[in-house]
């Protein structure tokens, strides 16, 4: 025989879920120090300024 289920537990069940996986994106995204995103930042400019010096400029 099938399992009963009740439609409100399950559907708080899948909203506490969608928090808790917005909860672990906004932790990875934001929950970095200061050195840890100057160091992103210095990474990121680097990496630009090797790419501009690289492009062909054709006039």
């Amino acid at each position: 025989m099938a399992e009963i289920v009740n439609l409100r537990r399950a559907r708080k069940d899948k909203a506490r879920q969608q928090r808790e996986s917005e909860a672990d994106a906004n932790r990875r995204r934001f929950g970095r120090t200061k050195a840890e995103k100057a160091a992103d930042k210095d990474a990121e400019d680097r990496a630009r300024r090797d790419i501009d010096g690289k492009k062909i400029d054709r006039d």
